[in-house]
């Protein structure tokens, strides 16, 4: 793994970790162009190349969080096969181990430690799904005009990423019934969703 490459993704007290990490994998790593559905894959293409991608602008405590998730993925793919499940107990398990080495305060403020912590002891698929964690490494996140579903008021307009136009409803169990505004259709949308509010 050329580290120059990710000099600027990762925090510089992990440089050395994640380079003895994947020294001698073949696996490639690639920066993309941000994607709204997840923060990176890791797939095995039909030539037999093994290939991670993480979405270009995550802030370094993300872009490692993820890299090292979907590092899990091709290691989990080459001690047990292709018959396990995607997040299954194999894979969290060799997530936990290659994380847990990483939870130190020269990589993580303390802010991050221990909603990571918490998280590790059973990781989701995606880290979206615990809403400390989310919150803890949005705050890392450069400044933008964003606000979360749970941030604002019932009956403000907000756009997705997409570009679609909705209007926040009212909350059901742990998530937001919100009205699409062309269709009418209602959705259910995840507290920490990152949307654009609308003022008419």
């Amino acid at each position: 793994m050329d580290l120059n490459k990710f000099k600027q993704q990762v925090p510089e007290a992990a440089l050395a970790q994640v380079s003895a990490l994947f020294e001698k994998q073949e696996v490639s790593v690639q920066v993309v162009p941000s994607r709204v559905t997840r923060h990176g894959d890791y797939r095995r293409l039909p030539s037999g190349t093994h290939v991670i991608t993480i979405n270009q602008g995550e802030n370094k405590y993300r872009f490692l969080l993820t890299l090292i998730h979907e590092l899990a993925h091709f290691r989990a793919y080459l001690d047990f096969g292709r018959g396990i499940k995607p997040h299954g107990i194999e894979w969290k398990n060799t997530f936990k181990g290659l994380m847990l080495p990483f939870l130190r305060p020269e990589i993580f403020p303390e802010t991050l430690l221990k909603p990571l912590a918490n998280y590790l002891k059973n990781p989701k698929a995606s880290s979206d799904a615990d809403l400390p964690l989310t919150l803890a490494l949005k705050s890392f996140d450069p400044p933008n005009q964003k606000k979360y579903i749970f941030d604002i008021p019932e009956g403000q307009k907000f756009e997705t990423e997409k570009g679609r136009l909705f209007v926040r409803g009212v909350k059901r169990s742990k998530k937001y019934m919100c009205t699409e505004v062309e269709s009418g259709r209602v959705y259910l949308f995840q507290p920490h969703v990152s949307v654009h509010p609308i003022d008419d």
